[in-house]
């Protein structure tokens, strides 16, 4: 191979710049782009706006180019975005994944991503930039919503779920997932998008850097994508020692390492780490990038002009072509095998998809509040009243393709609330919508409220809307009805509802028409007055096109709630941090007016039924820092009706010799019970799992007693029993467990 050809295998090239107005390959920009051959092809049909059939027919050609008009035949590896489904037209788009996250369903989410799977093959991709692996730690940062939650196991176990669904069984089997965005995007100064990420080492590893390592360790994702930020002051794209030492040494990593969208070009305009493009492709591909995309800009000729003056070692680009090259080979590029561009639309919103999409809609509705058991709704009129009920785009995520782009029209292929509700033949409906999502105005009030005093029962509909906005500050966005607060580039400094939502349920709540207000958005909102004045709350979040039907079947009992959520929900933006295991001296401390405590808890989560715990039963009292013990319990659903408990593992070292969490998560189990019925829950973790970061930095299991705790929520602890850890020990790799297993067994 050329240094020409070397260099072009860890470029790419984007739908924008290869296509014409009219759908078509622009030959001159063909052969411009892809002449030395190309590494990736960067979301053809989603950046395209490509119809699947289209979709596939221009993948193919694009192949065909490769193979026989390039002088070595290399085919590219198509790439596309996939968060909550594919990221294209005509796609089925699932709940957002902070909703999946409430479903507490890892089974669940790998059957959804095995339905995304199949979208996605049929137009010939073999790449996909998903899932989000940041653990949210400041919820002012837009993009919580797509995140698995606070907690590292938590994120750890959905995110295993998601790349076995997506990657399938084997490396020439499925799309390579990729984990992203490597490392700490969800702590990031001020919650802001891409700005410093300052932790200490052991914060970085214990609760950052655990799920990447969980995830490559027993699932072998086959992709990772660096971070925007700086980490201590080193731009993550060009650190050797994430990159390369510890992500392909101490993980074992074999994979490819992609940058994030212009992330190579931010060491010039962000960081101003670099004078240069060629400064930035050698500090790159030196640190351990692989890939540069959206498309080829400080890569390719520079890193060939980088060679010849010297500044880089020519076998350092050989060996980050090689690994483009050997996935390549893995995932079958080189086969010559085509899709059918006939028969791509037939995987697209097929009815197993949309089985899949409802049924992960029904298990994320998350009850917060019931007072006097109002829910289930016995009502011959409801009042739906909010900006979130009869649009479908506010079900969506920011990576879906109808919210990705605000200012586009497309046309959302979704149920809406409204649409669900008007649906039921047993009920009167009427709609008024109050207010806008983010404008000022205050004139639907009136109508709204009216509207309620003439329903047996007002529906609230609020929440922020989501999309991806790069936009710069603007007085103006006060005044604009519809201004995204939630998603990409869409940072908050405060967690309320936008515009005057707040205002229109209060006004709601002054009627003497019962209240029930339903939360869809991906923020998690500081919802304190609701929380204490409104008699029902369900939080919704972005359930997707199914979501309206779910959220229906929820309010009328056709299901019942079984989700909690994976945030704690705070009282105000000024009360954070509020995740649950924070340290001791962190969670006791209280401000003059408002003490520490959440609003709603990590793992909270309502039923239309009751749940009892029995007493934690260890399988031995004392155990060695290598040894597996079993922990078991009873739980019965004392009520009248059939119900869901996710029961919650969670650990506390009772004498640590550092400062450590007042508890951490180690596993959690959905238990479906009958009315009366009672199970046996059993999990088996193993003492590494105890594990931390000793004064060396070693990661060691230390001697001494240890709560197990097992309960409805991280404050709603059932029941507990002491360990004692016999002895102290340094955790060699092999010998570290990761996941705790669970079985359920009926009594």
């Amino acid at each position: 191979m050329t240094l020409e050809e070397k260099a072009a295998q860890l470029g790419s090239v984007n739908a924008e710049r290869i296509l014409t107005a009219d759908d078509e390959l622009d030959e001159e920009a063909v052969e411009e782009w892809l002449g030395d051959g190309i590494g990736h092809l960067t979301r053809i049909g989603g950046e395209g706006g490509l119809a699947p059939a289209d979709a596939a027919r221009i993948t193919n050609e694009l192949q065909d180019y490769l193979e026989t008009e390039t002088r070595l035949g290399v085919p590219a590896i198509p790439h596309e975005e996939c968060l909550s489904g594919y990221m294209g037209p005509e796609a089925t788009t699932f709940p957002q994944m902070l909703g999946m996250a409430s479903t507490w369903n890892p089974a669940l989410l790998q059957t959804v991503t095995e339905t995304i799977r199949g979208e996605l093959e049929s137009i010939g991709t073999v790449h996909a930039l998903s899932p989000v692996l940041d653990v949210a730690r400041d919820l002012r940062w837009g993009r919580v919503e797509e995140t698995f939650g606070e907690d590292p196991y938590m994120v750890a176990e959905m995110a295993r779920a998601y790349v076995d669904g997506l990657q399938g069984e084997g490396r020439d089997d499925g799309i390579s997932a990729t984990l992203k965005h490597f490392v700490g995007h969800g702590a990031t100064d001020g919650g802001k998008n891409r700005s410093s990420f300052n932790v200490g080492m052991r914060e970085l590893r214990e609760t950052h850097l655990f799920p990447y390592e969980a995830v490559i360790s027993e699932s072998n994702a086959e992709s990772v994508m660096n971070a925007y930020h700086d980490l201590d002051g080193v731009p993550c794209v060009t650190n050797e020692w994430l990159l390369t030492d510890l992500l392909r040494g101490e993980f074992g990593f074999d994979g490819t390492v992609v940058s994030d969208y212009y992330s190579v070009r931010h060491l010039e305009t962000e960081h101003g780490t670099i004078n240069t493009k060629q400064e930035g492709a050698v500090a790159s591909i030196e640190a351990g990038l692989d890939v540069e995309l959206p498309y080829t800009e400080y890569y390719g000729e520079h890193l060939v002009s980088a060679v010849e003056d010297g500044d880089l070692s020519e076998s350092t680009l050989n060996e980050a072509v090689r690994r483009v090259l050997r996935e390549k080979f893995r995932k079958g590029v080189f086969d010559n095998e085509r899709v059918d561009p006939d028969e791509a639309p037939d995987a697209f919103h097929t009815d197993e998809a949309r089985d899949v999409t409802l049924e992960a809609a029904r298990q994320s509705m998350t009850l917060l509040k019931n007072d006097d058991d109002l829910l289930p709704l016995e009502a011959d009129s409801v009042a739906v009243v909010g900006p979130k009920a009869d649009d479908p785009k506010e079900l969506m995520g920011d990576y879906a393709y109808a919210a990705h782009y605000p200012e586009e029209e497309y046309e959302a292929d979704a149920i809406t609330p409204l649409a669900a509700l008007e649906e039921r033949d047993e009920i009167d409906v009427s709609y008024e919508q109050g207010c806008t999502i983010s404008g000022p105005s205050t004139d639907g009030f009136d109508a709204a409220t009216e509207a309620a005093d003439d329903a047996d029962i007002a529906l609230a509909f609020v929440g922020a809307r989501s999309a991806v906005d790069f936009s710069d500050v603007d007085a103006d966005k006060e005044e604009k009805p519809s201004v995204p607060t939630s998603g990409e580039g869409c940072d908050m400094t405060h967690l309320g509802l936008p515009g005057v939502q707040e205002e229109l349920v209060s006004e709601l709540l002054e009627t003497d028409t019962p209240v029930i207000v339903v939360v869809v958005s991906g923020r998690p909102h500081a919802i304190e007055d609701i929380a204490e004045d409104a008699p029902a709350i369900l939080y919704a979040w972005l359930p997707g096109d199914e979501g309206g039907p779910a959220i229906a079947e929820t309010l009328f009992g056709e299901y019942n709630p079984a989700g909690k959520l994976p945030v704690s929900l705070p009282k105000s933006v000024g009360q954070l941090p509020v995740y649950y295991n924070r340290k001791a001296n962190t969670a006791n401390k209280d401000y003059v007016y408002t003490d520490s405590n959440p609003v709603y808890p990590f793992g909270h989560g309502l039923s239309y039924t009751e749940f009892e715990y029995g007493d934690i039963s260890l399988s031995a009292d004392s155990a060695t820092p290598l040894e597996s013990v079993s922990a078991s319990v009873t739980v019965t659903n004392t009520g009248d009706r059939a119900g869901t408990e996710i029961v919650q593992l969670y650990t506390h070292a009772a004498n640590p010799s550092q400062a450590r969490p007042v508890q951490e998560l180690l596993g959690f189990e959905r238990v479906d019970l009958e009315a009366g019925e009672s199970k046996r829950v059993t999990f088996e973790f193993n003492t590494t799992q105890l594990a931390f970061h000793d004064l060396d930095m070693n990661l060691t299991v230390e001697e001494g007693p240890y709560e197990v705790r097992i309960g409805s929520s991280a404050t709603d602890i059932e029941s507990v029993a002491e360990l004692e850890v016999t002895d102290t020990k340094t955790v060699p790799k092999t010998a570290r467990t990761y996941y705790t297993e669970s079985a359920v067994d009926v009594e």
